[in-house]
């Protein structure tokens, strides 16, 4: 082998552990990127959360009491009413007349049975001088009772006639809103129809039915007899309307296993409406110490719920937890979490014991505690 060749490999050599020196190690990971939140005492409330049915206090259906042609119609249909307003006016004039002669076969039924009385009195007097027989008294008697008979008839034929008088004008059994009218101005009206002229429903107040599950019947009956406060929203967004828990049922449903639930709401507003469905929650009580975390912080896992809690060395560690329920946004829990623990509640997916994290963001929840301090 000539010099060159040898001077050349000798330094190939030479620079072989240069190169091996100059390899690093992988660079460690880099902090996970999370959110917080932190683990607290607070006043919780215990509410029922169910979906319920608004329905009107009272309906009434509006039919005619007398037979005859409807003259006028005094309201629009959707129109709310008051109680004792006329809403459809019969032509009275027939009703009018039989009143008068009713009252006529009173005076005249009412002057007989004077009559008759005069004369079984004078009879009565007349038979203990034996001027008239003991027969002729017992006529005298008989005819004064026939025509007291007729003049009660005749009373009871002027009330009858006085008030189908008053059935020709159709006033609102109660107070509510008018759905749509089933007849028009002109239109003949029996009372033997079956369909109503127009049906009223009360909305102030209103209800909401609900069912919940008949395992809470403990509970609800322990508080029922505070008027558990109510809050009502219709299904998909609107106004919430706040009313009080006032009907449980006196059965269990053996079919569904719940019970059944109503609220009185007073509507002032008109928000509920009949027949829509709400997202209704009922607050038994107030849970004053609960220890809560934000609710998405819990992760389930094989061995059960645990959260992922962030120390002071930004080293992120696994603690066991019990969820006992849900409130809002916010879980009611116990275990190993104590309060100030500062929990992740975005990010989880990418965390392990002993990962090191970087805290990205506060939670609503967080931000909020922090703000009130």
């Amino acid at each position: 082998m000539s010099r060159p060749v040898i001077v050349r490999s000798l330094v190939s050599l030479s620079l072989l552990p240069l190169i091996g020196c100059g390899r690093k190690s992988a660079p460690p990971n880099p902090p996970v990127p999370v959110t917080v939140g932190t683990a607290e005492r607070r006043a919780v409330p215990f509410e029922l959360a169910a979906t319920g049915t608004v329905e009107p206090l009272q309906t009434v259906a509006v039919l005619p009491q007398v037979s005859g042609l409807l003259v006028q119609i005094a309201f629009t249909e959707g129109q709310e009413v008051k109680k004792g307003q006329i809403l459809f006016q019969i032509d009275a004039r027939p009703f009018r007349a039989a009143l008068d002669q009713a009252e006529a076969n009173l005076a005249r039924d009412s002057a007989t049975a004077a009559n008759a009385d005069q004369d079984a009195q004078r009879y009565s007097a007349l038979v203990d001088k034996e001027y008239v027989t003991a027969q002729q008294y017992g006529q005298a008697r008989t005819t004064a009772s026939a025509a007291r008979a007729t003049l009660a008839g005749s009373r009871a034929a002027v009330e009858q006639a006085r008030l189908n008088l008053q059935y020709a004008t159709i006033r609102a059994p109660i107070a509510g809103r008018t759905g749509s009218l089933r007849v028009r101005q002109g239109n003949l009206v029996r009372t033997s129809d079956a369909s109503p002229l127009v049906t009223i429903n009360q909305i102030r107040p209103i209800l909401a039915r609900f069912s919940v599950p008949a395992a809470n019947l403990g509970l609800v009956q322990q508080h029922r007899a505070e008027e558990p406060p109510v809050r009502a929203q219709p299904t998909g967004g609107g106004t919430v309307s706040e009313g009080k828990l006032s009907f449980v049922d006196n059965a269990v449903d053996t079919t569904t296993g719940t019970i059944l639930l109503k609220a009185l709401f007073p509507n002032q507003d008109g928000a509920l409406w009949p027949g829509e469905f709400v997202d209704v929650h009922v607050r038994l009580y107030v849970d004053e110490n609960a220890l809560v975390v934000p609710a998405s912080a819990v992760v389930s896992g094989q061995q059960g719920s645990f959260v992922f809690v962030v120390g002071a060395d930004s080293t992120a560690a696994t603690k066991k937890v019990k969820v006992s329920r849900t409130a809002t946004n916010l879980a009611v829990v116990s275990g190993e979490v104590q309060p100030g623990d500062r929990v992740v509640t975005d990010g989880q997916l990418r965390l392990r014991a002993g990962s090191k994290v970087q805290i990205k963001a506060l939670s609503d929840s967080a931000r909020t505690q922090a703000g009130a301090s």
